[in-house]
Protein backbone atom coordinates (compact mmCIF):
# COMPACT_ATOMS: atom_id res chain seq x y z
CA UNK A 1 0.00 0.00 0.00
CA UNK A 2 2.78 2.43 0.90
CA UNK A 3 4.87 1.69 -2.20
CA UNK A 4 2.26 1.42 -4.96
CA UNK A 5 -0.75 3.21 -3.38
CA UNK A 6 -3.02 0.22 -3.92
CA UNK A 7 -6.08 -0.66 -1.85
CA UNK A 8 -6.19 -4.09 -0.20
CA UNK A 9 -9.82 -4.95 -0.96
CA UNK A 10 -11.32 -8.39 -1.63
CA UNK A 11 -10.26 -8.25 -5.30
CA UNK A 12 -6.65 -7.66 -4.26
CA UNK A 13 -6.86 -10.58 -1.80
CA UNK A 14 -8.14 -12.75 -4.68
CA UNK A 15 -5.22 -11.58 -6.85
CA UNK A 16 -2.84 -12.60 -4.08
CA UNK A 17 -4.41 -16.05 -3.71
CA UNK A 18 -4.39 -16.71 -7.46
CA UNK A 19 -0.88 -15.50 -8.28
CA UNK A 20 2.19 -17.70 -8.74
CA UNK A 21 5.75 -17.62 -7.41
CA UNK A 22 7.18 -15.88 -10.49
CA UNK A 23 4.73 -12.97 -10.23
CA UNK A 24 5.36 -12.74 -6.51
CA UNK A 25 9.13 -12.51 -7.02
CA UNK A 26 8.62 -9.49 -9.27
CA UNK A 27 7.12 -7.66 -6.28
CA UNK A 28 9.72 -8.58 -3.64
CA UNK A 29 12.54 -6.20 -2.70
CA UNK A 30 15.06 -5.37 0.05
CA UNK A 31 12.78 -2.49 1.07
CA UNK A 32 9.96 -4.95 1.72
CA UNK A 33 12.32 -7.13 3.79
CA UNK A 34 13.23 -4.02 5.80
CA UNK A 35 9.53 -3.34 6.48
CA UNK A 36 8.97 -6.96 7.51
CA UNK A 37 11.89 -7.05 9.96
CA UNK A 38 11.67 -3.52 11.42
CA UNK A 39 7.87 -3.19 11.63
CA UNK A 40 6.96 -6.85 11.97
CA UNK A 41 9.47 -9.20 13.56
CA UNK A 42 11.16 -6.67 15.86
CA UNK A 43 7.94 -5.30 17.45
CA UNK A 44 6.59 -8.84 17.75
CA UNK A 45 9.74 -9.92 19.58
CA UNK A 46 9.62 -6.92 21.92
CA UNK A 47 5.99 -7.59 22.78
CA UNK A 48 6.77 -11.26 23.31
CA UNK A 49 9.53 -10.40 25.82
CA UNK A 50 7.46 -7.92 27.85
CA UNK A 51 6.30 -9.55 31.09
CA UNK A 52 2.53 -9.40 31.52
CA UNK A 53 1.02 -8.83 34.96
CA UNK A 54 -2.49 -10.25 35.19
CA UNK A 55 -5.09 -8.69 37.49
CA UNK A 56 -8.60 -9.73 38.40
CA UNK A 57 -11.36 -9.64 35.78
CA UNK A 58 -13.19 -6.89 37.69
CA UNK A 59 -10.16 -4.58 37.78
CA UNK A 60 -9.38 -5.36 34.13
CA UNK A 61 -12.92 -4.43 33.05
CA UNK A 62 -12.78 -1.16 35.02
CA UNK A 63 -9.43 -0.26 33.42
CA UNK A 64 -10.71 -1.06 29.94
CA UNK A 65 -13.84 1.02 30.57
CA UNK A 66 -11.71 4.00 31.62
CA UNK A 67 -9.48 3.67 28.54
CA UNK A 68 -12.37 3.34 26.11
CA UNK A 69 -14.22 6.26 27.73
CA UNK A 70 -11.14 8.47 27.44
CA UNK A 71 -10.69 7.55 23.77
CA UNK A 72 -14.36 8.26 23.02
CA UNK A 73 -14.11 11.67 24.72
CA UNK A 74 -10.98 12.54 22.71
CA UNK A 75 -12.64 11.38 19.48
CA UNK A 76 -15.72 13.45 20.30
CA UNK A 77 -13.62 16.57 20.92
CA UNK A 78 -11.73 16.10 17.63
CA UNK A 79 -14.99 15.67 15.70
CA UNK A 80 -16.51 18.74 17.41
CA UNK A 81 -13.50 20.97 16.75
CA UNK A 82 -12.87 19.91 13.15
CA UNK A 83 -16.38 18.91 12.07
CA UNK A 84 -17.00 21.64 9.50
CA UNK A 85 -13.89 21.19 7.31
CA UNK A 86 -13.78 17.40 7.63
CA UNK A 87 -17.50 16.78 7.06
CA UNK A 88 -17.45 18.20 3.54
CA UNK A 89 -14.00 16.71 2.82
CA UNK A 90 -15.08 13.16 3.77
CA UNK A 91 -18.32 13.45 1.78
CA UNK A 92 -16.39 14.50 -1.31
CA UNK A 93 -13.64 11.88 -0.89
CA UNK A 94 -15.43 8.75 0.30
CA UNK A 95 -12.80 6.35 -1.16
CA UNK A 96 -10.34 7.63 1.46
CA UNK A 97 -11.93 5.25 3.98
CA UNK A 98 -10.35 2.36 2.05
CA UNK A 99 -6.85 3.84 2.36
CA UNK A 100 -6.86 5.51 5.80
CA UNK A 101 -8.30 2.55 7.72
CA UNK A 102 -5.38 0.23 8.61
CA UNK A 103 -7.81 -2.61 9.37
CA UNK A 104 -9.60 -2.58 6.02
CA UNK A 105 -7.47 -5.48 4.76
CA UNK A 106 -8.83 -7.63 7.62
CA UNK A 107 -12.37 -6.86 6.50
CA UNK A 108 -11.32 -7.68 2.92
CA UNK A 109 -9.96 -11.09 3.95
CA UNK A 110 -13.28 -11.84 5.64
CA UNK A 111 -15.26 -10.67 2.62
CA UNK A 112 -13.11 -12.75 0.26
CA UNK A 113 -13.40 -15.81 2.52
CA UNK A 114 -17.17 -15.50 2.63
CA UNK A 115 -17.40 -15.16 -1.15
CA UNK A 116 -14.98 -18.00 -1.85
CA UNK A 117 -14.89 -20.64 0.85
CA UNK A 118 -18.41 -20.36 2.24
CA UNK A 119 -19.94 -20.89 -1.15
CA UNK A 120 -20.81 -24.53 -0.49
CA UNK A 121 -20.49 -27.21 -3.13
CA UNK A 122 -19.82 -25.63 -6.51
CA UNK A 123 -22.22 -26.89 -9.17
CA UNK A 124 -21.62 -25.32 -12.56
CA UNK A 125 -24.87 -24.32 -14.26
CA UNK A 126 -24.91 -25.26 -17.97
CA UNK A 127 -26.02 -22.58 -20.42
CA UNK A 128 -26.67 -22.65 -24.14
CA UNK A 129 -27.57 -26.34 -24.20
CA UNK A 130 -29.35 -25.77 -27.51
CA UNK A 131 -26.23 -24.27 -29.14
CA UNK A 132 -25.53 -25.23 -32.75
CA UNK A 133 -23.53 -23.77 -35.60
CA UNK A 134 -25.63 -22.59 -38.54
CA UNK A 135 -23.68 -23.80 -41.57
CA UNK A 136 -23.91 -21.96 -44.87
CA UNK A 137 -23.26 -24.05 -47.97
CA UNK A 138 -19.86 -23.35 -49.52
CA UNK A 139 -18.61 -21.27 -46.57
CA UNK A 140 -15.04 -21.87 -45.47
CA UNK A 141 -14.20 -22.87 -41.90
CA UNK A 142 -13.03 -20.16 -39.51
CA UNK A 143 -9.80 -19.75 -37.58
CA UNK A 144 -10.06 -17.08 -34.89
CA UNK A 145 -7.21 -16.24 -32.52
CA UNK A 146 -8.28 -14.23 -29.49
CA UNK A 147 -5.34 -12.57 -27.72
CA UNK A 148 -6.08 -11.58 -24.13
CA UNK A 149 -3.69 -8.76 -23.29
CA UNK A 150 -2.32 -8.02 -19.82
CA UNK A 151 -2.36 -4.60 -18.14
CA UNK A 152 -2.30 -2.50 -21.31
CA UNK A 153 -3.97 0.90 -21.39
CA UNK A 154 -5.57 2.43 -24.46
CA UNK A 155 -3.87 5.81 -24.23
CA UNK A 156 -0.41 4.23 -24.68
CA UNK A 157 -1.24 2.71 -28.08
CA UNK A 158 -0.11 4.95 -30.93
CA UNK A 159 -3.13 3.58 -32.83
CA UNK A 160 -5.13 5.72 -30.39
CA UNK A 161 -3.04 8.84 -30.92
CA UNK A 162 -0.27 8.28 -28.36
CA UNK A 163 2.77 10.46 -29.08
CA UNK A 164 5.26 7.57 -28.98
CA UNK A 165 5.16 5.06 -31.84
CA UNK A 166 4.31 2.00 -29.76
CA UNK A 167 2.34 0.14 -32.46
CA UNK A 168 4.29 0.88 -35.66
CA UNK A 169 3.71 -2.51 -37.32
CA UNK A 170 0.01 -2.71 -36.53
CA UNK A 171 -0.33 0.79 -37.94
CA UNK A 172 0.71 -0.56 -41.36
CA UNK A 173 -1.91 -3.33 -41.32
CA UNK A 174 -5.55 -2.92 -42.20
CA UNK A 175 -6.64 -3.02 -38.56
CA UNK A 176 -10.08 -2.31 -37.12
CA UNK A 177 -9.14 -0.36 -34.00
CA UNK A 178 -11.74 0.08 -31.26
CA UNK A 179 -10.63 3.21 -29.45
CA UNK A 180 -13.29 3.44 -26.73
CA UNK A 181 -13.41 0.09 -24.91
CA UNK A 182 -13.70 -0.45 -21.16
CA UNK A 183 -12.84 -3.41 -18.97
CA UNK A 184 -15.06 -5.39 -16.63
CA UNK A 185 -12.65 -4.97 -13.73
CA UNK A 186 -9.24 -3.63 -12.80
CA UNK A 187 -7.50 -6.95 -12.11
CA UNK A 188 -6.90 -10.18 -14.02
CA UNK A 189 -8.65 -12.31 -11.40
CA UNK A 190 -11.88 -10.37 -11.98
CA UNK A 191 -11.68 -9.19 -15.58
CA UNK A 192 -10.71 -12.44 -17.34
CA UNK A 193 -13.60 -14.59 -16.04
CA UNK A 194 -15.97 -11.64 -16.36
CA UNK A 195 -15.13 -10.94 -20.02
CA UNK A 196 -15.93 -14.56 -21.00
CA UNK A 197 -19.03 -14.64 -18.80
CA UNK A 198 -22.63 -14.25 -19.90
CA UNK A 199 -23.08 -11.64 -17.18
CA UNK A 200 -22.52 -7.93 -17.67
CA UNK A 201 -20.14 -6.02 -15.43
CA UNK A 202 -23.14 -4.53 -13.62
CA UNK A 203 -24.42 -7.91 -12.40
CA UNK A 204 -21.28 -10.09 -12.46
CA UNK A 205 -19.92 -11.56 -9.23
CA UNK A 206 -17.31 -14.15 -8.34
CA UNK A 207 -19.98 -16.56 -7.09
CA UNK A 208 -21.95 -16.26 -10.33
CA UNK A 209 -18.81 -16.68 -12.39
CA UNK A 210 -17.69 -19.96 -10.81
CA UNK A 211 -21.22 -21.37 -10.90
CA UNK A 212 -22.05 -20.64 -14.54
CA UNK A 213 -20.55 -21.90 -17.78
CA UNK A 214 -18.87 -19.33 -20.02
CA UNK A 215 -18.79 -18.69 -23.75
CA UNK A 216 -16.06 -21.30 -24.34
CA UNK A 217 -18.37 -23.96 -22.90
CA UNK A 218 -21.19 -22.89 -25.22
CA UNK A 219 -18.93 -22.92 -28.28
CA UNK A 220 -17.53 -26.32 -27.36
CA UNK A 221 -21.02 -27.76 -26.89
CA UNK A 222 -21.74 -27.33 -30.61
CA UNK A 223 -19.14 -30.06 -31.38
CA UNK A 224 -18.30 -28.00 -34.46
CA UNK A 225 -15.69 -25.70 -32.91
CA UNK A 226 -12.24 -26.77 -31.66
CA UNK A 227 -11.02 -24.67 -28.72
CA UNK A 228 -7.49 -24.30 -27.38
CA UNK A 229 -6.30 -22.01 -24.56
CA UNK A 230 -2.57 -21.28 -24.29
CA UNK A 231 -1.48 -19.34 -21.21
CA UNK A 232 1.70 -17.33 -20.61
CA UNK A 233 0.16 -15.61 -17.58
CA UNK A 234 -0.73 -17.10 -14.20
CA UNK A 235 -3.66 -19.20 -15.52
CA UNK A 236 -7.09 -18.84 -17.13
CA UNK A 237 -8.77 -17.86 -13.83
CA UNK A 238 -11.19 -20.75 -14.25
CA UNK A 239 -12.30 -19.89 -17.78
CA UNK A 240 -10.55 -22.80 -19.55
CA UNK A 241 -11.30 -25.56 -17.04
CA UNK A 242 -13.39 -27.53 -19.53
CA UNK A 243 -11.48 -26.95 -22.78
CA UNK A 244 -7.99 -27.89 -24.00
CA UNK A 245 -5.42 -25.94 -21.97
CA UNK A 246 -1.64 -25.59 -22.36
CA UNK A 247 0.63 -23.72 -19.91
CA UNK A 248 3.37 -21.66 -21.60
CA UNK A 249 4.97 -19.89 -18.66
CA UNK A 250 7.70 -22.51 -18.35
CA UNK A 251 10.06 -24.01 -20.91
CA UNK A 252 8.18 -27.33 -20.87
CA UNK A 253 5.96 -26.03 -23.69
CA UNK A 254 7.41 -22.59 -24.35
CA UNK A 255 10.69 -22.80 -26.28
CA UNK A 256 11.24 -19.05 -26.29
CA UNK A 257 12.46 -18.57 -22.72
CA UNK A 258 15.46 -16.35 -21.98
CA UNK A 259 16.87 -15.72 -18.49
CA UNK A 260 13.80 -17.18 -16.84
CA UNK A 261 11.32 -15.07 -18.83
CA UNK A 262 9.14 -17.01 -21.27
CA UNK A 263 8.04 -14.79 -24.15
CA UNK A 264 4.52 -14.48 -25.53
CA UNK A 265 5.66 -15.38 -29.04
CA UNK A 266 6.44 -18.89 -27.79
CA UNK A 267 2.67 -19.51 -27.74
CA UNK A 268 2.63 -19.35 -31.55
CA UNK A 269 4.94 -22.36 -31.96
CA UNK A 270 3.34 -25.55 -33.31
CA UNK A 271 -0.05 -23.90 -33.80
CA UNK A 272 0.09 -25.01 -37.44
CA UNK A 273 0.07 -28.67 -36.41
CA UNK A 274 -2.91 -28.05 -34.11
CA UNK A 275 -4.83 -26.27 -36.88
CA UNK A 276 -4.13 -29.03 -39.40
CA UNK A 277 -5.57 -31.64 -37.04
CA UNK A 278 -8.94 -29.87 -36.90
CA UNK A 279 -10.12 -30.74 -40.39
CA UNK A 280 -13.65 -29.54 -41.13
CA UNK A 281 -14.01 -27.67 -37.83
CA UNK A 282 -14.03 -24.02 -36.92
CA UNK A 283 -11.19 -23.13 -34.55
CA UNK A 284 -10.91 -20.70 -31.64
CA UNK A 285 -7.45 -20.26 -30.11
CA UNK A 286 -7.08 -18.08 -27.00
CA UNK A 287 -3.60 -16.74 -26.21
CA UNK A 288 -3.31 -15.24 -22.71
CA UNK A 289 -0.33 -12.89 -22.70
CA UNK A 290 2.20 -11.97 -20.06
CA UNK A 291 2.05 -8.64 -21.86
CA UNK A 292 2.72 -5.60 -19.66
CA UNK A 293 2.55 -7.34 -16.30
CA UNK A 294 4.08 -5.02 -13.70
CA UNK A 295 5.87 -3.75 -11.84
CA UNK A 296 8.97 -5.19 -13.57
CA UNK A 297 8.05 -3.87 -17.03
CA UNK A 298 11.69 -4.00 -18.10
CA UNK A 299 11.51 -7.81 -17.99
CA UNK A 300 8.52 -8.00 -20.33
CA UNK A 301 10.38 -7.50 -23.61
CA UNK A 302 13.62 -8.67 -25.28
CA UNK A 303 16.51 -6.20 -25.29
CA UNK A 304 16.05 -5.58 -29.02
CA UNK A 305 12.74 -3.84 -28.25
CA UNK A 306 14.24 -1.27 -25.89
CA UNK A 307 13.50 1.67 -28.16
CA UNK A 308 12.41 4.19 -25.51
CA UNK A 309 15.06 5.14 -22.97
CA UNK A 310 15.99 5.65 -20.17
CA UNK A 311 13.99 2.85 -18.56
CA UNK A 312 13.11 1.90 -14.99
CA UNK A 313 15.03 -1.29 -14.09
CA UNK A 314 13.54 -2.01 -10.68
CA UNK A 315 10.23 -3.17 -9.28
CA UNK A 316 10.33 -0.25 -6.84
CA UNK A 317 8.59 2.14 -9.19
CA UNK A 318 8.62 5.05 -6.75
CA UNK A 319 12.42 5.12 -7.15
CA UNK A 320 12.10 5.89 -10.88
CA UNK A 321 10.91 8.95 -12.73
CA UNK A 322 7.56 8.75 -14.48
CA UNK A 323 9.39 8.99 -17.81
CA UNK A 324 11.52 5.94 -16.98
CA UNK A 325 8.47 3.94 -15.92
CA UNK A 326 6.57 4.97 -19.04
CA UNK A 327 9.50 4.07 -21.30
CA UNK A 328 9.80 0.55 -19.88
CA UNK A 329 6.04 0.11 -20.13
CA UNK A 330 5.96 1.38 -23.72
CA UNK A 331 8.78 -0.95 -24.76
CA UNK A 332 6.63 -3.84 -23.56
CA UNK A 333 3.78 -2.58 -25.77
CA UNK A 334 6.23 -2.38 -28.67
CA UNK A 335 6.91 -6.09 -28.13
CA UNK A 336 3.17 -6.82 -28.04
CA UNK A 337 2.89 -4.99 -31.37
CA UNK A 338 5.45 -7.43 -32.81
CA UNK A 339 3.70 -10.43 -31.21
CA UNK A 340 0.36 -9.46 -32.74
CA UNK A 341 1.97 -8.98 -36.16
CA UNK A 342 3.44 -12.49 -35.94
CA UNK A 343 0.00 -13.80 -34.99
CA UNK A 344 -1.49 -12.13 -38.06
CA UNK A 345 1.31 -13.56 -40.23
CA UNK A 346 0.42 -17.04 -39.02
CA UNK A 347 -3.23 -16.51 -39.94
CA UNK A 348 -2.36 -15.13 -43.38
CA UNK A 349 -1.03 -18.56 -44.36
CA UNK A 350 -4.63 -19.80 -44.25
CA UNK A 351 -6.20 -16.95 -46.23
CA UNK A 352 -7.05 -19.20 -49.18
CA UNK A 353 -8.48 -22.08 -47.17
CA UNK A 354 -10.21 -20.42 -44.19
CA UNK A 355 -11.94 -17.33 -42.93
CA UNK A 356 -9.39 -15.94 -40.47
CA UNK A 357 -9.37 -13.27 -37.78
CA UNK A 358 -7.39 -12.05 -34.80
CA UNK A 359 -9.02 -10.18 -31.94
CA UNK A 360 -6.90 -8.43 -29.33
CA UNK A 361 -8.43 -7.18 -26.09
CA UNK A 362 -6.68 -6.33 -22.83
CA UNK A 363 -8.03 -7.52 -19.48
CA UNK A 364 -7.54 -4.16 -17.74
CA UNK A 365 -5.33 -1.08 -17.80
CA UNK A 366 -2.50 0.17 -15.60
CA UNK A 367 -1.50 3.21 -13.54
CA UNK A 368 2.06 4.42 -14.09
CA UNK A 369 2.49 6.86 -11.23
CA UNK A 370 -0.15 9.44 -12.08
CA UNK A 371 -1.25 11.03 -8.79
CA UNK A 372 1.09 8.63 -6.99
CA UNK A 373 -0.88 5.53 -8.06
CA UNK A 374 0.85 2.50 -9.57
CA UNK A 375 -0.16 -0.85 -11.10
CA UNK A 376 -3.87 -1.77 -11.04
CA UNK A 377 -6.58 -3.35 -8.90
CA UNK A 378 -8.24 -0.29 -7.35
CA UNK A 379 -11.99 -0.71 -6.70
CA UNK A 380 -13.75 0.04 -9.99
CA UNK A 381 -15.71 3.05 -8.73
CA UNK A 382 -12.54 4.84 -7.64
CA UNK A 383 -10.08 3.52 -10.24
CA UNK A 384 -8.67 6.07 -12.71
CA UNK A 385 -9.40 5.82 -16.43
CA UNK A 386 -5.93 4.38 -16.99
CA UNK A 387 -6.99 1.16 -15.21
CA UNK A 388 -10.29 0.78 -17.10
CA UNK A 389 -9.84 2.19 -20.61
CA UNK A 390 -8.30 -0.66 -22.61
CA UNK A 391 -7.03 -1.20 -26.15
CA UNK A 392 -8.95 -3.54 -28.45
CA UNK A 393 -8.53 -4.26 -32.15
CA UNK A 394 -9.30 -6.78 -34.84
CA UNK A 395 -7.72 -8.05 -38.04
CA UNK A 396 -9.61 -10.23 -40.54
CA UNK A 397 -8.82 -11.59 -43.97
CA UNK A 398 -10.76 -10.28 -46.97
CA UNK A 399 -13.28 -13.14 -46.96
CA UNK A 400 -14.38 -12.63 -43.37
CA UNK A 401 -14.05 -8.86 -43.53
CA UNK A 402 -16.50 -8.76 -46.42
CA UNK A 403 -18.91 -11.12 -44.69
CA UNK A 404 -18.91 -9.08 -41.47
CA UNK A 405 -18.90 -5.78 -43.35
CA UNK A 406 -16.32 -4.53 -40.85
CA UNK A 407 -15.77 -1.21 -42.59
CA UNK A 408 -19.18 -0.02 -41.32
CA UNK A 409 -18.56 -0.69 -37.62
CA UNK A 410 -18.50 2.39 -35.40
CA UNK A 411 -15.02 1.98 -33.90
CA UNK A 412 -15.38 5.06 -31.68
CA UNK A 413 -18.58 3.89 -29.99
CA UNK A 414 -18.26 2.98 -26.31
CA UNK A 415 -17.82 -0.80 -26.14
CA UNK A 416 -16.86 -3.03 -23.22
CA UNK A 417 -16.09 -6.59 -22.14
CA UNK A 418 -19.86 -7.09 -21.93
CA UNK A 419 -19.94 -7.59 -25.71
CA UNK A 420 -17.34 -10.37 -26.01
CA UNK A 421 -19.60 -13.30 -25.05
CA UNK A 422 -22.25 -12.58 -27.68
CA UNK A 423 -19.81 -11.32 -30.33
CA UNK A 424 -17.95 -14.66 -30.26
CA UNK A 425 -21.24 -16.54 -30.61
CA UNK A 426 -22.19 -14.33 -33.54
CA UNK A 427 -18.77 -14.60 -35.15
CA UNK A 428 -19.07 -18.41 -35.25
CA UNK A 429 -22.74 -18.31 -36.32
CA UNK A 430 -23.88 -20.09 -33.16
CA UNK A 431 -27.61 -20.20 -32.64
CA UNK A 432 -28.71 -20.46 -29.01
CA UNK A 433 -31.30 -19.03 -26.65
CA UNK A 434 -28.58 -17.28 -24.60
CA UNK A 435 -27.38 -15.23 -27.58
CA UNK A 436 -28.26 -11.52 -27.44
CA UNK A 437 -27.93 -9.83 -30.82
CA UNK A 438 -27.89 -6.40 -29.17
CA UNK A 439 -24.58 -7.30 -27.50
CA UNK A 440 -22.99 -8.67 -30.68
CA UNK A 441 -20.64 -6.06 -32.13
CA UNK A 442 -20.86 -7.65 -35.59
CA UNK A 443 -24.59 -8.38 -35.75
CA UNK A 444 -25.94 -5.34 -37.56
CA UNK A 445 -23.15 -5.45 -40.16
CA UNK A 446 -23.28 -9.07 -41.31
CA UNK A 447 -24.12 -9.77 -44.92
Amino acid sequence: MNTYNVVIDDSMIRNMMQTDMKETMDLLSLKQLFYFVLLGLLPAYIIYKIPITYVSTKIELVNKFKQVSLLLILAGLIIFIFFKPYASFVREHKPLRFMTNPLYWIYSVGYYTNATFSSGEIVVKPIGQDAKVIKIEGTKSKIVILVVGEATRADHFSLNGYKKETTPQLGKENIINFSNVYSCGTSTALSVPCMFSIYKRSNYSYKKGIRTENVLDVLKRTNEIAILWRDNNSDSKGVALRVDFEYYKTNFHNKVCIEGECRDEGMLLDLDSYIQKQQGKDILIVLHQMGNHGPAYFKRYPKTFEKFTPVCRTNQLEECTQEEISNAYDNAILYTDDFLIKTIALLKKYNNTHQTAMIYMSDHGESLGENGIYLHGLPYFMAPQAQKHIPALMWANDTLKKKLNLSDIDTEKKWSHDYLFHSLLGLFNVQTEVYDAKLDIFNSHKK
